[in-house]
């Protein structure tokens, strides 16, 4: 008896969190649920979007491994969350059009979504901690 290959919904994953232990559990619970074959995980927006940057100069070989899902803390020192979607969605607007982007935030904050809307009206949210429903509805 062979044992078959999981089926991942996505390829590849980023979660951006200033957390490493909320990164930790994430990471746990993407990989749990076969949400994301590859996971890159980002302790800071500034890593992250030089990252994002080299696998563009890339070009062709890293249409591969592009996120298809970043999930992005708000509150993040130096850069926050919205600071590194407006600096995503400048520098790499293609990508930014194409990426399912997810606010992953314990924020409450009743002006959040607004200013996520003016970025993009694509932009989801997600109240930590990350869950196996929160996963099945991306």
């Amino acid at each position: 008896m062979t044992r078959s290959e999981p089926k991942y919904k996505f390829k590849q994953v980023m979660l951006i969190d200033d957390d490493s232990l909320d990164n930790f559990i994430h990471q746990k619970i993407i990989e749990a649920s076969f949400f994301s074959e590859k996971i890159f995980v980002n302790t800071g927006s500034k890593s992250a979007l030089e990252f994002l940057s080299n696998l563009e100069v890339l070009g062709s070989q890293s249409i591969s491994i592009f996120p298809e899902v970043i999930f992005v803390d708000l509150n993040m020192p130096i850069i926050d969350g919205f600071q590194f979607l407006e600096n995503f969605k400048t520098t790499l607007p293609e990508k930014f059009n194409t990426t399912k982007l997810i606010l992953l935030t314990a924020s409450i904050s009743t002006s959040d979504k607004p200013k996520a809307a003016s970025i993009s009206k694509e932009i989801k949210f997600i109240h930590k901690p990350l869950t196996q429903q929160a996963l099945d509805q991306i």
